[in-house]
């Protein structure tokens, strides 16, 4: 293929998937991980979409500074810090196909029960250490952090302009030590770093429509979008343990 059309295709990717991001706070790296290693090295769109995620974060918190609330999930934000390297240890020990099939159940039948009994909520942020423990212990093992978190948010009743901030409130931290991570590992080469200076405008113009077009989406439509999407994850989830399994 053409490398000024495959160049065009990877900017077309990562405006869509940050849009997704802007919009609803999460999703991009489900979006653009598997669409970009099919054109590029798995070496370099790993660091590529873990810059996309952090600089959407950026732009969104700076754009709404006024509006951010860290009592909100400043327990979340702790506690997954406190679970990464409980994550660490379960890694060496748990099998990965167990805990995925597990969490896609999980995720796949909370989002059914939600969609059929939607007055499902948590009234106080009581709990919010335990989402934030599972959270963490999911990213530390499989890099699987943001469900716990996400449900967290649905549960709470959060609006689509909360969701979306409070949810780079608790991935910004994270995003940054997975980028540190990458540099550690040596994936900051020049092809990464120019690959990201192009991809930056793209990146800038996706979040300035996903915030126009997160505060006319109604908190009730964000809602299902949120278990519907939920639902998807947790079906790749599944058929990736099934297939690994059969294989």
């Amino acid at each position: 293929m053409n490398g000024d059309i495959i160049f065009i295709i990877v900017l077309v990717i990562i405006f869509i998937s940050s849009l997704y991001r802007a919009t609803f706070g999460f999703g991009d790296a489900l979006i653009a991980m598997p669409l970009l290693a099919l054109l590029m090295n798995i070496k370099i769109a790993t660091p590529i979409v873990a810059f996309m995620g952090f600089t959407v974060s950026v732009f969104i918190l700076l754009g709404n500074r006024e509006k951010q609330n860290l009592g909100k999930i400043w327990q979340l934000v702790v506690f997954s810090i406190i679970g990464i390297p409980i994550g660490l240890l379960f890694l060496k020990g748990i099998n990965e196909n167990v805990v995925k099939i597990v969490l896609a159940l999980i995720l796949i039948i909370y989002s059914l029960f939600s969609l059929t009994y939607p007055k499902l909520y948590l009234k106080t942020n009581k709990s919010a250490f335990a989402f934030g423990i599972v959270s963490g212990i999911l990213g530390g093992a499989y890099n699987t952090n943001g469900p716990p978190i996400i449900m967290y948010g649905t549960l709470r009743k959060w609006t689509p302009e909360e969701f979306r901030l409070l949810l780079q409130g608790v991935f910004l931290p994270t995003n940054m030590f997975i980028i540190i991570g990458h540099g550690f590992a040596g994936l900051w080469t020049g092809d990464v770093v120019k690959a990201m200076l192009y991809a930056l405008p793209t990146v800038m113009v996706a979040t300035i429509i996903g915030n126009i077009l997160n505060k006319r989406i109604s908190a009730e439509k964000f809602e299902k979008l949120v278990y519907y999407f939920l639902i998807g994850i947790g079906s790749i989830l599944l058929i990736q343990a099934v297939i690994k399994i059969i294989n």
